[in-house]
């Protein structure tokens, strides 16, 4: 029989400030299952004050009222319209998930936690191979475009109260993942080299070629 996550004593050494990985170390507890207990906490809103008066028992069927059922205390995502919706401009993990508890919400249903739910879409695309490892060398490229949709709610003139459209030129070394922004009134040709100009004086050299994603 598997042990039981122990979630009062995960519980308590959160209240203490300790953080997901020093106590799965400290107390030789698989990563995933204190990531479990403080998802559980956080998404039902479970403190260390309303579970310390109780015994561990107690405090488990709390976290896992159904955990003799083989499947998932989690109501599992739609894997596949998550995939295809991150396929869209300007489309995150963090508003997928958001859109996810909303659904549990309305469903009554248990939503898992933001992290555990990146690890699954994680697990997703590997076990279904939508992943590719591209091995980058130093120097030979970067990867520029515009970032979605523009930017707030636009730049407001002080004095007229008109507003403007911000834009967002975002150029990536994809070999160390450093990275450069400029906001724009514009999309337009100039503005774009003006971008790039200013861009290779922020990074103090140009790579071999420029990539638009």
């Amino acid at each position: 029989m598997a042990r039981k996550i122990r979630a009062k004593l995960i519980m308590e050494l959160r209240d203490q400030g300790m953080s997901r990985r020093s106590i799965a170390k400290t107390r030789h507890m698989s990563m995933g299952s204190v990531c479990e207990v403080f998802d559980i906490a956080d998404d039902r809103g479970i403190t260390w004050d309303q579970v310390k008066g109780m015994g561990d028992e107690r405090v488990y069927e709390l976290f896992y009222p159904d955990r003799n059922a083989r499947e998932s205390v989690f109501e599992e995502p739609d894997w596949s319209y998550v995939h295809a919706e991150m396929a869209k401009v300007g489309v995150n993990l963090r508003l997928l998930h958001d859109e996810y508890k909303s659904k549990c919400s309305r469903e009554h249903m248990v939503a898992m936690g933001y992290t555990r739910f990146c690890e699954r879409y994680g697990d997703y695309t590997v076990a279904n191979n939508l992943t590719k490892r591209i091995e980058h060398k130093a120097g030979v490229s970067c990867e520029v475009d515009w970032s979605g949709p523009t930017v707030g709610r636009g730049l407001v003139n002080p004095v007229t109260g008109e507003v403007s459209k911000i834009y967002l030129f975002v150029g990536v070394l994809p070999f160390s993942q450093k990275a450069y922004f400029e906001p724009t009134l514009d999309m337009r040709e100039r503005t774009w080299l003006r971008c790039h100009v200013h861009m290779y004086e922020f990074w103090g050299g140009v790579p071999q070629c420029s990539v638009d994603r």
